[in-house]
């Protein structure tokens, strides 16, 4: 691969694009929309190099940041989505010699041969640094259609420090989107998907007096008012409940906007996937119907650890309780034996009458946040441990 980044194209190779320049203290920033193809000609072994090594701008930082491969992967499926979209700029350094701007055409012209030169002194391959971006470079290489135009911020001319500024400014001070916030936007979609019906349900569970989720989810991710006990995330809610209508909840998504149809559970798949053909014939009351019952059953089983909203309180109505709860729901339903999306409500109560643990025993010394305590929830649910094992195991 060293080798290989050493080569130098025996041909001249130049890409003209449209371009604005911005400036800004940091200097000239130029701002084109460059085709797909282009993008990863120029900046392919570096995108390949860092799958093994870091990039020079994280080795001044001190830091790692080799490509995601699991990260790529998802990118690599997503640039074939019906609606795929990069609307973020990919930011890449090119060497001053080996970029020229006509200010009065708006024009910058990139090219293997430096100014002044009459023969190549660099491969095309290896011409722009990538800043930011990597990932979404790496994506395209599998990109099948014939247009994928991407925003493309270059600096030119920018020394190592530089670069290093504007990955720390990108990469460590942008604030990311919230989870909760990115599902609510999916009720803004005219089309199905399996993020949508979720969000849809959650609200229904959220808005519904005699819900016992009743004003108990935090809409966008953060309390809707203050003083509120809101105990659950609605992106986590989402999350949970998304796991049992699809194994690719954006490749389902995809499938509906280009007009096909999805594909039922079939096998051990119903098992698996409880909602799955219910949504599939979009029969999303059944599966919010499930979820109210299932949880109803809970509240009524627990009813003062479930209606206590004090900071200290019993834990089972917070996400530990509720992640471990939603586990559960899947073990149940393959013990009922009975496919439909749904449990039998008579099933439900003659279980959790089986799990020997009273409201005021769902402590935070037993059930601490965290995957551990999650993790003993469940099994205590599922009837893996029981309480006086639990206590033995913590010297309670």
């Amino acid at each position: 691969m060293t080798e290989e980044l050493d080569l130098v194209d025996p041909d001249r190779q130049e890409f003209t694009f449209d371009c604005l320049r911005a400036v800004q203290p940091i200097g000239d920033i130029f701002i084109a929309s460059m085709p797909f193809n282009v993008i990863r000609k120029i900046a392919f072994f570096d995108v390949r190099r860092v799958l093994k090594e870091e990039r020079d701008v994280e080795r001044y930082l001190g830091i790692q940041r080799p490509l995601d491969l699991r990260r790529v992967a998802d990118l690599e499926k997503y640039v074939n989505y019906y609606d795929a979209s990069f609307p973020t700029a990919i930011i890449i350094a090119i060497e001053e010699p080996y970029a020229s701007y006509d200010a009065g055409a708006r024009r910058l012209t990139l090219s293997n041969v430096p100014r002044g030169g009459t023969a190549p002194d660099i491969a095309i391959s290896n011409l722009a640094r990538v800043i930011d971006g990597q990932h979404r470079i790496a994506g395209l290489f599998k990109f099948m259609g014939e247009n994928f135009d991407v925003p493309v911020s270059i600096f030119v001319g920018a020394d190592l420090a530089d670069q290093a500024h504007i990955f720390s400014t990108v990469n460590l001070e942008q604030t990311k989107v919230n989870r909760s916030l990115v599902y609510d936007l999916y009720a803004l979609s005219t089309s199905r998907s399996p993020q949508k019906t979720c969000h849809n349900i959650v609200v229904t569970l959220d808005q519904d007096p005699d819900s016992p989720f009743y004003h108990r989810i935090k809409r966008l991710g953060v309390t809707t008012i203050e003083g509120r006990f809101e105990p659950i995330s609605q992106a986590g809610f989402v999350e949970m409940l998304m796991r049992y209508i699809s194994p690719d909840p954006k490749e389902d998504r995809d499938l509906i906007l280009k007009g096909r149809s999805l594909r039922m559970a079939e096998g051990d798949e119903i098992w698996r996937y409880p909602f799955r053909n219910l949504f599939v014939k979009e029969n999303d009351i059944k599966i919010a119907e499930a979820i109210f019952d299932y949880f109803d059953v809970i509240r009524r089983r627990w009813p003062l650890a479930w209606a206590n909203t004090r900071r200290e309180g019993p834990i089972l109505n917070r996400t530990n309780g509720f992640r471990a709860l939603m586990r559960t729901y899947g073990n149940l339903y393959i013990d009922q034996a009975v496919p439909g999306g749904s449990i039998n409500r008579g099933f439900l109560e003659k279980h959790f009458r089986t799990i020997d643990i009273e409201d005021d025993q769902f402590t935070i010394d037993r059930f601490p946040p965290g995957t551990s305590g999650e993790s003993r929830m469940f099994r205590l649910f599922t009837g893996e441990l029981t309480l006086k094992e639990i206590d033995r195991d913590l010297g309670i």
